[in-house]
């Protein structure tokens, strides 16, 4: 097999494909390959309506051959460490494969040594996570009876940072229609200050959780999760407060509070996966080091990196990707052309759709600032506030983005 490429991509998911997809849309002739070893490529944002019994899971697949690029050779391996000072990546079955350049989009893993108990209890019984098994979320949802709905989230940063608080607002919603809300607390404990980084956000979430009677706890991190006994323990920040108090049963242990639950959703504690980790290629805080403008390694300069794995503050998002791969593409070309790059153009723009019901969505889109800044198109979809919740953004999340995604962004087409 052939052991040396021009651009060699680690990662098969929505970075990886797009960024391959949009290069050959550039420069049919450059020679490219993706080291991926999953045999399936998922729409991973469907999850949360997969979650919420409006999604069909088997929808949020398809086979990883049909979303590779044409043009591209598909190494269908794993990529266990990196030798940059001699260009090489090595392999667990291929040995080692050397590139001129080198495009790093792993994604990110879970790890739940961070959050002890939570792997045991997670998938399990009446504890849930649309990030590892949306039909199980959605069997717990439904068959939720009434007492604490605890929804809550890891310290560690995670995948779309409003999905944890998405899914609450669709089981509220499922809760009221079945007629289990009144005998019903729904909490929602976060280690955050607001409900929600960007301010115009936050005041919409703010009228949806009074509007539904949801208790918020800010200041609340995470610690362990008793899936025996139903206990999810906390320790307090010092920013920690509540909004709309609801007596839910609690104990203490030395510095830490639990909240009995009957039913819990977390997203998992994320890192980047181990070989990323442990290669040198990290930054302190353990993610891939790149310039947050040029998507360019901080010290290898023919290395960039992107999506989940990326040290970027900003949210870890599909969107964010679909802004950052443009940058990356141009930067590539620029360098084979030209010796150095050229766009350093990515302001950290990521979005977030927050489903607030069933049939309503607000839009979150911002910057590294967490400014507000959406996309002048909604005003095309007669949407003229995305930060208020609207109907035709919920068709959007539901109909629009997977088509778009399927049929044009995995293609390398703009949109």
């Amino acid at each position: 097999m052939k052991s040396h490429y021009q651009i060699l991509v680690i990662g098969g998911g929505t970075a990886g494909i797009m960024t391959a997809a949009q290069l050959l849309e550039k420069n049919k002739n450059l020679d490219i390959a993706i080291i991926e070893p999953a045999k399936t490529h998922y729409y991973q944002p469907a999850w949360t309506l997969v979650g919420a019994g409006t999604y069909d899971y088997e929808k949020t697949g398809r086979p990883m051959a049909d979303v590779m690029p044409k043009g591209v050779k598909w190494i269908q391996d794993k990529a266990t460490g990196f030798i940059p000072e001699q260009n090489t990546v090595n392999t667990a079955a291929n040995g080692s494969i050397t590139y001129d350049f080198m495009v790093v989009a792993p994604g990110l893993t879970y790890d739940y040594s961070l959050v002890p108990g939570l792997g045991d209890a997670i998938d399990k019984g009446v504890v849930c996570s649309n990030y590892t098994n949306p039909n199980h979320t959605w069997n717990v949802i439904k068959n939720f009876k009434g007492g604490t709905a605890l929804f809550t989230q890891p310290t560690t940063p995670i995948k779309c940072g409003g999905a944890p608080q998405k899914i609450m607002y669709l089981a509220e919603h499922h809760f009221r229609k079945s007629g289990v809300k009144n005998q019903s607390n729904i909490v929602f404990a976060t280690a955050g200050t607001v409900i929600f980084g960007v301010k115009e956000i936050a005041n919409t979430l703010m009228e949806v959780v009074d509007r539904k009677d949801i208790n918020v706890r800010f200041g609340y991190q995470l610690k362990k999760v008793d899936g025996e006994n139903q206990i999810a323990w906390y320790k307090f920040a010092e920013h920690e407060k509540e909004h709309n108090h609801k007596d839910v049963k609690t104990e203490k242990d030395g510095d830490l509070t639990g909240i009995y639950f009957d039913m819990l959703h977390t997203a998992p504690p994320s890192v980047a996966p181990k070989f990323i980790q442990d290669s040198p290629l990290v930054n302190e805080g353990q993610w891939l080091d790149v310039d947050h403008h040029s998507m360019q390694h901080n010290k290898y300069d023919n290395i960039f990196g992107l999506g989940d794995v990326a040290s970027l503050p900003t949210a870890k998002t599909g969107a964010a990707i679909r802004k950052q791969v443009p940058v990356v593409v141009e930067n590539i070309i620029h360098l084979i052309k030209n010796n150095k790059v050229k766009n350093n153009s990515y302001q950290g723009y990521s979005s977030c759709p927050l489903v607030t019901d069933y049939g309503k969505m607000v839009l979150a889109e911002f910057d590294y600032d967490n400014n507000f800044t959406p996309d002048p198109k909604l005003k095309q979809m007669l949407i003229f506030d995305s930060s208020k919740e609207h109907w035709r953004l919920w068709m959007l999340k539901k109909y629009g983005l997977p088509y778009l995604y399927w049929n044009k962004m995995l293609k390398g087409q703009d949109v």
